[in-house]
């Protein structure tokens, strides 16, 4: 059950065996008889991969004892929970720290992009994380979560940070704002994204990283005035 609307958390009723898996600190609430154990989550490799992606070092795992539980996970930001579910060959591709919980049986790995300008220009990073294996999966998406399904050649371009996810078929590059005028003034940066189907991409309406820099103007700032330090506001 997701419930919560733009501050949304996702409630699961796992089976007496079956497993949940997330990132540290992710759960909210839960059954007396869920039982968690912290582990590596697939070794080192993973962990290390873990890491660079944004999210935790090590994974939790949930799993009820004497019957079926209940657990609790919520968004870290405001925004929407999708649930994927994942088969073989249709894996999801979600931007850093957009995975939230999942199945055990899936893995949850680095996801590099092919192409260094994608990587540096196209707003994601050059690491973004993929979801593989058969189960269910719940993604973060930083504010209102708009899908498009692409067919085999079709293209949407997406500003910079405003792409949560994508289906594995899809392809990713960067092209250049055509004009000088319109890189230095336009407002929306030298470069763009460009998502090429077959597949489905999920669009959020909210990026954190621009809420972020829009809230820095109005944030506390520390100065000092020789006498101790005090606290001054942007704005």
């Amino acid at each position: 059950e997701i419930e919560g609307n733009n501050l949304p958390v996702v409630i699961c009723y796992p089976e007496e065996g079956q497993t949940l898996c997330t990132q540290s600190g992710a759960m909210s609430w839960m059954s007396p008889n869920i039982q968690m154990e912290t582990n590596s989550g697939g070794g080192f490799k993973k962990m290390l991969g873990r890491l660079f992606s944004g999210d935790s070092i090590f994974m939790n795992e949930y799993t009820p004892q004497g019957g079926s539980g209940m657990i609790a996970f919520a968004a870290s930001f405001p925004g929407s929970i999708i649930p994927f579910e994942i088969t073989q060959g249709n894996g999801i591709i979600v931007q850093k720290s957009g995975f939230l919980a999942m199945e055990k049986g899936l893995e949850l790995s680095l996801y590099f992009q092919k192409s260094l300008g994608s990587g540096f220009f196209g707003g994601e990073g050059f690491i973004m994380q993929k979801i593989t294996g058969d189960g269910l999966a719940f993604v973060e998406i930083d504010g209102y979560c708009k899908e498009y399904n692409l067919s085999v050649g079709e293209s949407i371009i997406v500003d910079t940070g405003y792409l949560a996810a994508m289906s594995e078929t899809c392809t990713m590059d960067i092209q250049t704002v055509k004009g000088v005028k319109n890189m230095f003034f336009g407002g929306e940066g030298f470069f763009h994204t460009r998502i090429t189907g077959p597949g489905k991409v999920y669009i959020q309406s909210m990026p954190i990283i621009n809420t972020a820099e829009r809230l820095i103007p109005y944030l506390p700032t520390p100065s000092n005035d020789g006498d101790g330090i005090n606290i001054s506001f942007g704005k």
